[in-house]
């Protein structure tokens, strides 16, 4: 008994220092140590990963790395430059007049009515492998028929996921994929978020969406099935602004002059889509088991989806039928010396392998980038003290204990604004009702002098922000540097730099309102304030303690309005919030992406559009109209400080703040340059998986000992059981020392 205790002793003790390896507590399979893997993670689930619906950060991480529009940004220039992605060349546009005769380059924009996007794509592209490209194995026979395309409901019943299709095929990017990916943005049952912002731009799109309902209705009621069972063959129906020329070759019309366009031929709205995979998806019974385009995207990208858990895992894996494209060799002057430029001319991707995690929770997500199971990280709020201090002329730096770990910072200030809007319809704060205009308009600028954005980035933003002086945040054209560039409703210019106006500034202007001392002049009745937001985030409580003590020094009264997202949404498309907090990130490297939110022909309630505040203005409009269709330049840059000093009077927006973005990356992860409008980045980084591997190691070697004692301590207590329960078998009569004895008593 005593040589089996000692067995079993040293058989814990020898699998417990087994245990102490790299992989004791390695969040990954053993399978993949060492490989060429990139580990991060998410928080948000993505909803939609087609296209043409897809419209938020989340979902840009997965559909710019799997999808290719023609264009791209260069990763490593700035200000943002587009260059080819699956084009030959960036196009240059063809103005034509109303008749479509060609007009000079150098026309007024009042005399074209139509400009010609001409697109040619690199041949040889190819899809990445895919079900629904899948042949019958005919010799010979190019045009047999699709294995994938006409499924009974008796083949669908043994398909789970996507990898239960057996075969799988590819074939070469076509023209006419972008221009069918262009006709489902007016499908009817996609609600394409850029329809009708598109309407207005693509010749045509407008009609061709009602023709499309119409047709889904007929083919609905002749094929006696459910409408989203319904396929379109989009290849049938034509579009004026959309046509091919030939294989290599297509035709975008749009109205007008409108040179930002350009910019969405880099967006994953503009990507192809092969009529092969919107049939395959279109089958009835394959929503059901998530087998859409929202679930499994098809694309030319460098990278596929072959793992989709989006409340766990997602993976994307390289694509083997990936095109040649290689590193960039020009940059910032300062990007050689940061390294950005040692794999000039080489293949990409670099990376074999994306895992994404789902971190629900920031602390969890924090220690495991510390460890070493995630590449890169962003900083929290309660962790950016460990991450970063702040030398005395304000410059942020990492701590010792960071710059220990071989961790590397990347700051920038996002082409992004945050803001609180005024709501220009309702009767107390807006703008629309003429008598009451120039009360509500003081209202406004008091409300928003009283609102120390400074302090808010501060206290919630850990310094991480620069006060927003207008809509336009810095790196984009228009935006105005220094003194030139403050907004003097609710700054002074003092010793160099912008010192907010007093909260007797704003007191003044709200008894100029007719609300002295927060309350009406006539009746007495203190000034109250709703404020509509959803429950977490921004509405958190924290925040609104904050907000209520900024309104309480103008002694006026805020009642926060708490709703879920989908009830918020609804308020701001009603017209039915007060004020509300929002914010926007460049959709493209354009001043006219921003000023266009407080167009009133983007108005929420009138137009559907993504004018949230409903600000109406006709001088600001005719202004837009006049800047939106010019090149960059002085005229442009004139017509621009107009507009903002407009915006800066009327006050529709309480000017919030534009974020500094902070990435930690570990020493393995290189070839990382921030930036918010180029999103198809992972294809550029670079991972030394062995390096990663020696430091995971060293990282998290456990500490022994006190698992050792805690065993030593278990051993001593079974040592005693064991050692009574031998005692008491001797003095039974039963023990190893005394003799054993039969029923009878005979020995």
């Amino acid at each position: 008994m005593s040589r089996s205790f000692h067995a079993v002793f040293f058989t814990l003790l020898t699998l417990l220092l087994t245990g102490c390896g790299e992989a004791w507590n390695n969040p990954y399979p053993t399978a993949e140590h060492g490989k060429n893997i990139l580990y991060t993670a998410f928080i948000d689930r993505p909803k939609h990963l087609d296209p043409v619906q897809s419209y938020s950060e989340d979902e840009i991480t997965f559909t710019a790395q799997i999808y290719e529009p023609p264009l791209q940004y260069h990763y490593l220039k700035r200000p943002y430059t587009l260059v080819p992605a699956t084009a030959e060349a960036v196009p240059q546009p063809r103005y034509l007049d109303a008749e479509g005769n060609p007009l000079p380059a150098d026309s007024p924009a009042a005399q074209i009515a139509f400009t010609d996007y001409v697109i040619a794509i690199k041949p040889g592209i190819r899809y990445q492998p895919h079900a629904a490209f899948a042949r019958n194995p005919v010799a010979g026979n190019l045009s047999a028929s699709y294995l994938y395309h006409d499924l009974s409901a008796e083949q669908l019943s043994h398909i789970t996921t996507l990898t239960d299709f057996a075969a799988r095929d590819t074939r070469e990017l076509e023209a006419e994929d972008y221009v069918y990916g262009i006709k489902r943005l007016a499908h009817p049952q996609l609600h394409s978020p850029i329809l009708g912002l598109m309407s207005s731009h693509v010749v045509g799109l407008s009609d061709f969406a009602k023709d499309l309902q119409k047709s889904a209705l007929v083919i609905r009621q002749t094929q006696q099935t459910r409408q989203r069972d319904a396929w379109l063959d989009l290849r049938k129906y034509p579009l004026a602004g959309a046509v091919v020329i030939d294989k290599y070759h297509y035709r975008i019309r749009i109205k007008g002059k409108y040179p930002q366009f350009l910019y969405w031929l880099a967006m994953p709205f503009f990507s192809p889509m092969p009529w092969e995979a919107d049939k395959f998806y279109s089958q009835p019974g394959m929503r059901e088991k998530n087998l859409t385009l929202d679930w499994y995207p098809v694309g030319t990208g460098p990278y596929m989806l072959v793992e989709n858990d989006p409340n766990a895992r997602m993976v994307l894996q390289k694509n083997p039928n990936f095109h040649e494209e290689n590193y960039p060799c020009e940059g910032e002057p300062e990007d050689k010396n940061a390294g950005l430029l040692n794999d000039c001319g080489k293949r990409l991707p670099f990376i074999d392998r994306v895992v994404f995690t789902r971190e629900k929770e920031q602390i969890p997500y924090w220690n495991k980038f510390l460890q070493g199971y995630y590449d890169a990280s962003g900083i929290s709020s309660d962790a950016f003290d460990q991450a970063v201090q702040v030398t005395g002329g304000g410059e942020a730096t990492l701590t010792d204990a960071m710059q220990a770990q071989g961790i590397t910072l990347s700051t920038s200030v996002a082409t992004s604004t945050f803001y609180m809007g005024f709501n220009w319809l309702d009767p107390l704060v807006g703008g629309s009702n003429s008598a009451a205009a120039e009360r509500a308009r003081k209202l406004r600028q008091a409300i928003s002098i009283a609102i120390d954005q400074e302090e808010f980035i501060s206290i919630f933003q850990n310094g991480r922000g620069v006060a927003a002086q207008g809509p336009i945040p810095p790196g984009i054209f228009g935006y105005r540097e220094g003194a030139e560039g403050i907004n003097h409703t609710m700054y002074d210019w003092v010793a160099g730099h912008a010192q907010r106006k007093p909260i007797v500034e704003a007191k003044r202007l709200l008894a100029e309102a007719g609300w002295p001392d927060g309350r009406d002049a006539t009746t007495g009745e203190p000034l109250v304030i709703y404020l509509d937001t959803t429950a977490t985030g921004i509405g958190s409580k924290a925040r609104m303690d904050w907000l209520n003590k900024q309104l309480s020094q103008i002694n006026v009264q805020l009642v926060v309005r708490n709703t879920d997202y989908n009830r918020f949404q609804e308020k701001i498309r009603k017209g039915a919030a007060q004020i509300f907090y929002f914010g926007w990130n460049a959709d493209y490297p354009d001043p006219e992406n921003f000023l266009f939110l407080l167009s009133s022909q983007q108005s929420a309630v009138l137009h559907d559009g993504s004018n949230a505040a409903n600000y109406s203005n006709p001088a600001y409009d005719a202004l837009f109209a006049q800047m939106q269709t010019m090149e960059n330049g002085p005229q442009r840059q004139m017509l621009i400080d107009q507009m903002v000093e407009q915006l800066r009077n009327d006050a529709p927006w309480i000017w919030g703040f534009h974020p500094k973005d902070y990435s930690l990356q570990h020493a393995w992860l290189t070839n990382r340059k921030p930036g918010k409008v180029g999103n198809n980045t992972l294809k550029y980084q670079r991972v030394d998986a062995g390096l990663r591997a020696i430091k995971r190691a060293e990282w998290n070697q456990p500490a022994p000992w006190p698992m050792l004692l805690v065993l030593l301590g278990g051993a001593a207590v079974l040592w005693l059981v064991i050692r009574a329960y031998w005692q008491r078998e001797q003095q039974a009569g039963y023990g190893p020392a005394s003799k054993r004895v039969n029923r009878k008593g005979n020995p």
